[in-house]
């Protein structure tokens, strides 16, 4: 890949998305990129440039952005954060709250978000809550497969097999008779799936938001896209409510009012409280 095509699709990525792409990554690009140049029977990625800023319609930017974007995750991914969000749920449970917002912010295919709705679900069984989960990724295929639900048996993998059989049916692939796990209406009723830029904030949310899952998703931004996506997550949550970022993420060099109260774990202060800095 040209060294200008590189520069004008990075700069495209980073000024609509919010995603860095620094030098080094030409042939990453050019991979990702090579599906969508036969899709429309172009030579080189010079092509693709061209046809990308002449696009009016705007879906071959949301084809552009769901190439280059990262969708790896799976079931209890850093796993203490769902314990922590267990202590939490416990709490909310005992204080007999009747409503429950949370957001996941880079849901990804659907395994963060189904695994936060299987810890609340466990916990608020059998006591009338509103509990509902705005989960949100930039990718279109991504969320198709995410509200699909449906998971090959590798991927299931990390659950304890109580949640697995309890929250998930086994079926078999019609086309290459391989067993694969349903995720079950339930846990489905509890997600909302939404296209979402995280990098053009203010986002329609109102909240307030218990809790912001936002993982693993701004080591792809710069510092000035990370500064404004945890502002508007501060604004969006409640006072108390949590956040979990990636254990590679940090909020040094951001100013908020979110205290740290556990790696990669965040509360919002009160306007009377005085956060703690990173240490």
């Amino acid at each position: 890949m040209e060294p200008i095509v590189f520069r004008k699709l990075s700069q495209i990525a980073r000024d609509t998305a919010g995603i860095s792409l620094r030098p080094g990554k030409e042939t990453l690009l050019a991979s990702r990129i090579g599906k969508r140049l036969r899709a429309l029977q172009l030579d080189n990625p010079v092509e693709y440039l061209q046809y990308l800023e002449h696009d009016d319609s705007g879906e071959e930017m949301i084809q552009f952005l769901d190439a280059i974007s990262t969708n790896y995750t799976r079931f209890m991914r850093e796993a203490e954060h769902f314990v922590q969000l267990r202590a939490a749920a416990e709490r909310w449970r005992a204080q007999r709250r009747s409503t429950i917002r949370l957001w996941c912010a880079a849901s990804s295919t659907g395994e963060e978000p189904y695994t936060l709705a299987m810890v609340l679900h466990d916990v608020f069984e059998g006591f009338d809550a509103d509990i509902r989960i705005l989960a949100t990724d930039i990718s279109t295929r991504a969320l198709a497969t995410a509200r699909e639900g449906v998971y090959p048996a590798e991927v299931v993998e990390p659950l304890p097999s109580r949640l697995l059989s309890r929250y998930f049916s086994a079926e078999r692939d019609e086309a290459s008779g391989e067993k694969r796990w349903r995720v079950i209406d339930t846990l489905k009723r509890m997600v909302v799936f939404k296209r979402l830029n995280l990098a053009t904030p203010p986002f329609p949310m109102k909240g307030p938001l218990d809790s912001v899952f936002c993982r693993n998703v701004m080591i792809y931004f710069e510092q000035r896209e990370r500064a404004a996506l945890i502002s508007e997550i501060e604004r969006l949550l409640a006072p108390g409510g949590l956040l979990y970022i990636g254990h590679a993420e940090t909020l040094n060099n951001i100013a908020t009012k979110l205290k740290r109260v556990a790696p990669s774990a965040y509360e919002k202060c009160a306007d009377d409280d005085d956060p703690e800095g990173e240490p």
